[in-house]
């Protein structure tokens, strides 16, 4: 069930969440709206297979093998790095993928880079048969179109939309619903420029902004402040965070309210784009280095 929480601030401001999370248990947020139409493309093509790529703990695998699980697909993830291969029983996300019946081809960091290649797929539909590609992070014209119903009438009355950007189909299909009186704003999870150029391929307005002062170094990193962010948000608003897309773009959103960015009166609304499941990957890594962990209780 979609919810809405609307925090009141200074100067007038309003935040709404739009808990895009609770939309399923397993394939929550930008992740059900993009694999939606291409779950039903599969059908149409009679493929049994669904093939797709990620890191070790990206929730994009976890989604596609509930996904494929409940829809009645055979499915395959292409995971980037060879190291992990022997560690499935350690990553709580590539277990979970497992158990969801997935099989996994784990590649090195280097040949991952070829994954659009056609003899690299050609390589893989020689050993996998003829499977349903669905890229990495789901982005694609299809993930587009189920994104870009996350607005609903209910949100015309909102000045900013804003939303975390991993691969750029979310807030490709926020901006395309977007009105022309709303702003999209963008807050990369990685480090560097490249992605205003993958935006532009899907976006059909020019209403939108990236935000990339809040990556906290990249995809994946973390700090302590922003841990600590998660975790007094969640203990103020009982809304849990991600540490890697939707925590470093709501601590992105209200460090722009406190330093000015947004006029009185603004009604900005925050898309809860999921991901919950990457805590406890992460929480096995901030133990190890011996720092705060995220504690949501979720």
């Amino acid at each position: 069930m979609n919810q809405l929480l609307t925090i009141p601030l200074p100067n007038s401001i309003s935040v709404t969440i739009k808990r895009e999370d609770l939309m399923h248990p397993f394939v929550s947020g930008n992740k059900f709206r993009k694999l939606k139409y291409n779950l039903l493309q599969a059908k149409i093509e009679h493929k049994t297979t669904l093939l797709t790529f990620g890191g070790a703990y990206s929730n994009h695998i976890a989604a596609v093998a509930f996904a494929g699980q409940e829809n009645g697909f055979k499915t395959i993830g292409v995971i980037r790095g060879d190291e992990v291969v022997d560690k499935i029983a350690s990553n709580p996300t590539l277990q979970f993928a497992q158990n969801c019946g997935m099989e996994f081809k784990f590649v090195s960091r280097e040949d991952y880079r070829n994954k659009q290649e056609i003899s690299f797929l050609e390589n893989l539909k020689t050993t996998y048969g003829n499977f349903y590609l669905i890229p990495e992070g789901g982005t694609n014209e299809l993930a587009v179109k189920g994104c870009q119903e996350i607005l609903t009438v209910e949100d015309q009355q909102f000045d900013y939309i804003c939303t975390a950007v991993g691969t750029g189909g979310t807030i490709s299909g926020l901006i395309n619903s977007a009105l022309s009186h709303q702003k999209v704003l963008g807050f990369p999870a990685l480090k560097g420029d490249f992605l205003q150029d993958e935006i532009r391929i899907f976006a059909k307005q020019e209403n939108w902004e990236l935000v990339t002062d809040y990556h906290f170094g990249g995809y994946g990193k973390v700090n302590e402040a922003l841990i600590a962010f998660i975790n007094q948000f969640f203990q103020e608003n009982k809304i849990p965070l991600d540490p890697i897309y939707t925590g470093k773009m709501v601590f992105g959103v209200m460090n722009r309210i406190a330093t000015g960015y947004f006029p009185p009166k603004s009604k900005i609304l925050l898309i809860h784009t999921g991901g919950i499941q990457g805590i406890q990957g992460m929480n096995l890594k901030l133990k190890n280095k011996k720092l705060p962990t995220i504690d949501i209780h979720v």
